[in-house]
């Protein structure tokens, strides 16, 4: 099959590159340029493993980019995967993505055949009836073979490629069955008898994929709510939430508590859904709380970290800026508060991360940023850890180098030892 795809962020590239391996023929369609000429050079944008081997393999075959929405009337399917920003109220900006909904439909004014246009991004559901598919149809000039379905994305950065081809489920929102048979057809090499597919309506697929990020948010809130009430009482966190994972209504996933969750989903995607809750006149209470729980797990990091050193003028290790390991993506990272709330008190900060010191650097210019965790250690009264990176798991002697070994473990990553102060976040 011939499938185009618009926009080339993470998910759009992600999902360009394995339908390529899949063996359908992808253009991919994107304003910018410079990611137009990485792509069709076989260069990813974005840091995922095993992306740069796809796109190496398929690029000027069967992957080509472009700026032109020419590509779009020749294709079986078009996928709109244009990046969905949080407002200042949390609600999402559709601007970008309605504006390349307009011009796909416009693309498909004239074509006869029947043509399916599914929204790849992430949107509330009132927004597919409200906005995107009246911008399509409007692009369109009322063209009755253009449909509209959701196919909503559940990747996760660091294993995305993965993720994609080996789902845990596949979520079709479809107003037809062309147009199921139409998505069943472009997903067929993952659609085997162990993928359970979910064939639904545009608006109830939009919302899974929101319902399956806020319930994983919530989760993590409610164990680093354990953990903070563990700490307390001088328990093991990780001993307790073990055992609470043998219980098979809850399962071992997510349960290890620490300084919590960032990134560019779980964020934007809770905010979305509470700002469309309360517009709708609902207050979703539970949300609110495990937002707040997460808002304050940095500061509790910062506060057992002053239990032992000074922070006014204290040199201050951050180790770990990208929001998790294996991506370079400082989006909502958790290093962020924490960098903001040393300077608050008064720290001088030194941060290190193996991949995204660029990507902070370009967030928080105006701290020191060392090449290795070493050199970040070197010197410093005191150190946090916020990113699970496998290497600071094989810190040792290193911090032997501090003016002050003391270390706040975030993610319960760092072994303890003599001559190691030693504080984990939550137990």
């Amino acid at each position: 099959m011939h499938v185009t795809v618009i926009g080339s962020g993470y998910v759009g590239t992600t999902i360009a590159a394995c339908f390529a391996a899949f063996g359908h023929e992808v253009t991919a369609i994107d304003i910018d340029e410079e990611i137009v000429a990485a792509l069709n050079d076989g260069r990813a944008p974005i840091a995922e493993p095993g992306l740069d081997d796809l796109l190496e393999t398929h690029a000027g075959d069967r992957l080509t980019a472009t700026t032109s929405y020419d590509a779009v009337p020749e294709s079986d399917v078009t996928f709109l995967a244009i990046g969905t920003p949080s407002n200042e109220d949390g609600s999402i900006d559709l601007t970008a993505l309605e504006g390349a909904a307009g011009a796909t439909g416009e693309a498909l004014a004239r074509k006869s055949d029947r043509h399916l246009v599914v929204v790849k991004s992430t949107v509330t559901p009132p927004s597919i009836p409200d906005v995107l598919e009246p911008a399509i149809r409007a692009g369109a000039d009322g063209n009755d073979a253009v449909e509209v379905g959701t196919n909503p994305e559940f990747l996760r950065e660091g294993s995305a490629v993965a993720d994609f081809r080996n789902p845990d489920k596949v979520v079709f929102g479809t107003r037809s069955a062309w147009a199921t048979d139409r998505l069943a057809a472009v997903f067929e090499p993952v659609l085997d008898a162990e993928t359970p597919v979910i064939d639904t309506d545009p608006q109830t697929a939009a919302m899974i994929k929101y319902a399956n990020n806020a319930f994983l948010a919530a989760k993590i809130s409610l164990v680093n709510d354990l953990g903070n009430i563990c700490k307390e009482f001088g328990l093991d966190a990780y001993e307790v939430m073990d055992a609470v994972g043998l219980d098979d209504r809850i399962s071992d996933q997510f349960l290890r508590s620490g300084v919590g969750w960032g990134g560019s989903c779980f964020p934007k995607d809770v905010d979305a859904i509470r700002a469309a809750a309360r517009e709708g006149g609902y207050e979703p209470a539970m949300l609110e709380a495990a937002v707040e729980i997460n808002d304050r797990q940095p500061a509790r990091m910062i506060d057992l970290l002053e239990d032992h050193v000074a922070l006014d003028g204290a040199r201050i290790a951050v180790l770990g800026l990208s929001f998790k390991p294996r991506t370079d993506d400082v989006r909502n990272s958790r290093a962020i508060p924490v960098i903001e709330g040393l300077r608050e008190r008064g720290a001088d900060v030194v941060a290190y991360d193996p991949v995204a010191i660029e990507a902070m650097r370009a967030r928080v210019p105006d701290i020191d940023y060392a090449n290795a965790a070493e050199g970040a250690l070197d010197g410093s009264d005191g150190a946090v850890v916020v990113t699970d990176w496998d290497e600071f798991a094989a810190l040792d002697d290193e911090f032997d180098a501090m003016n002050e070994a003391v270390v706040v473990d975030g993610r319960r990553i760092v072994e303890r030892r003599e001559g190691i102060t030693y504080e984990g976040l939550t137990y």
